[in-house]
């Protein structure tokens, strides 16, 4: 929802892409065409129509344009121009018996709402947008000179300088130490266990 062109005879709101039928919207704003302001809001208030919704929006939207940009009194005010126009159709489609479809058309419609002042009154300019603020520069701080960094230092000193301090401090060396090695004692090998003696039982015979 979105303001648009307010000329010196009325302020006008305009509601696009709305999704209701253009027809439920016409039947609501022929109720409040060429109603006060507050008749319009009574009469939206107690309709049980949802298209009463939406016109009440653009009924508001257009009674906010006249008192932000106009400096008027909505109460004063009445519904000069109240129209409905058709916005595109989303189509759909839902299945129906034996494989076959049926068509939904979602309609969508524009509600365009002005109001005026009555007897010809003639709407004043609108306000001028204000003028910006001149940005204010904060006070400049002072500031300390920066310290050159410790490597820069370090940088600075010539090549020569830097040579012997590295030769008085060489780096010890740690001399690894190897344990000799112990032979361990082998094992001895054990005695292999000696195979078990099977005896075999003579059968009797019948003469013994």
């Amino acid at each position: 929802m979105a303001a648009v062109e307010e000329t010196r005879t009325q302020v006008r709101a305009e509601a696009r892409y709305v999704r209701t039928a253009p027809r439920k919207a016409q039947l609501v704003t022929e109720q409040i065409r060429g109603r006060t302001v507050p008749e319009a809001r009574t009469i939206l208030a107690f309709m049980t129509r949802d298209a009463a919704r939406d016109v009440e929006r653009v009924l508001s939207s257009a009674v906010a344009n006249a008192e932000a940009n106009h400096n008027l009194d909505g109460d004063d005010l009445y519904v000069s121009v109240a129209v409905v126009g058709a916005g595109p159709t989303l189509k759909r489609w839902r299945a129906r018996a034996r494989g076959r479809v049926a068509r939904i058309k979602k309609r969508t419609c524009h509600i365009t709402i002005a109001l005026a002042l009555p007897e010809g009154g003639v709407i004043p300019a609108p306000r001028p947008a204000p003028a910006p603020a001149p940005a204010v520069e904060p006070p400049a701080e002072e500031t300390e000179p920066k310290r050159a960094p410790a490597r820069k230092k370090a940088e600075e000193k010539p090549a020569a300088e830097a040579a012997p301090a590295a030769e008085e401090k060489p780096k010890a060396t740690r001399k690894r130490t190897t344990k000799p090695k112990v032979e361990e004692p082998k094992a001895e090998a054990k005695a292999k266990p000696k195979p078990r003696r099977t005896t075999t039982r003579k059968k009797k015979t019948e003469d013994s």
